[in-house]
């Protein structure tokens, strides 16, 4: 065999072997399908062959070795945790965000612990009927000390071989929807008990725990934290202080090797989405108004 073949043929299976290599490590904790992958592999089989047979022999192995580095790098999945022993607590999950990551993480292997307002709540049953046995469901109030102790408890019997991995901050309300002004005073105090400071608590409650674990911390924000959107003053405030101490958070616990972590989502269909919610919430606005307010803004306008 011409000795120049044997080198091409042996530079272009080294690739080939480096590549296998690195797709291994990828797939080997990967939830990805296979059959989209299988088409990059026939590709870069054609590739090769294009390059061994048009090309000079060095610039053929570095063309080939960097479209092979590109497609793992880019198009390969990267690898994934264990979560066999990961236990994650996640707040709000009668529905919407907090719902679709419980019954998500529940089917990966997670260890959930769900909280919810109310046990008897649509969500909750569907909860307990369609996840795992591993996953539990607690009852959970914010603006109420007493439920964040009682789930911490909870927490730490249920987590006690493996320690809590995660908090996804995802309980939220807004309330009344309008303007500042026409936004009532208990409007922005509910928004800031649930949305901040149950929120705040709970992060503070659990944090001892998390930083034994070495864990994250996930806080679903919101845009309006950090644009003035319109018709949502008191649920942006309430939001931008939220962003803010989890800022802080982000900064301050990084000695302790916790990951914060904070989501900005968009426009979605969740438990506050719904028409009939927002016809309830226009109604108590009118009946709370104060006559004037009302007068001057009109009715047509609200």
């Amino acid at each position: 065999m011409d000795l120049s073949l044997f080198s091409s043929l042996w530079a272009y299976s080294s690739v080939w072997l480096f590549f296998y290599y690195l797709a291994y490590l990828k797939f080997s904790n990967s939830a990805m399908v296979v059959t989209p992958i299988l088409v990059y592999f026939v590709f870069l089989v054609i590739f090769e062959w294009l390059c061994y047979l048009y090309l000079p022999t060095i610039l053929g192995i570095v063309l080939f070795s960097s479209v092979c580095w590109y497609v793992q790098s880019i198009v390969f999945p990267r690898r994934m945790l264990p979560v066999a022993d990961k236990a994650v607590f996640i707040t709000g999950c009668d529905s919407g965000f907090g719902k679709v990551t419980a019954h998500k993480l529940d089917k990966m292997g997670f260890k959930v612990i769900a909280s919810v307002l109310d046990l008897q709540s649509s969500g909750a049953k569907d909860l307990q009927e369609t996840c795992s046995d591993t996953l539990t469901i607690i009852q959970m109030d914010l603006t109420k000390s007493g439920d964040i102790k009682k789930a911490h408890q909870i927490i730490k019997e249920k987590t006690a071989e493996t320690g809590l991995w995660a908090l996804v901050n995802n309980a939220g309300i807004c309330t009344y929807f309008g303007d500042a002004e026409l936004s009532l005073m208990s409007t922005y105090r509910s928004c800031m008990e649930v949305n901040f400071f149950g929120t705040v608590e709970l992060t503070k409650t659990l944090l001892p725990m998390l930083r034994s674990s070495k864990g994250r911390i996930v806080t679903i924000s919101s845009p309006a934290a950090e644009l003035p959107l319109p018709l949502l003053a008191a649920y942006g405030a309430s939001k931008a202080a939220l962003s803010r101490v989890m800022d802080t958070f982000y900064h301050e616990l990084v000695p302790w090797g916790v990951n914060v972590s904070v989501i900005l989502p968009g426009s979605y269909k969740t438990g506050t989405g719904n028409k009939i919610h927002w016809e309830t919430q226009y109604k108590k606005l009118l009946a709370s108004l104060p006559s004037e307010v009302l007068q001057e803004y009109g009715k047509e306008y609200i």
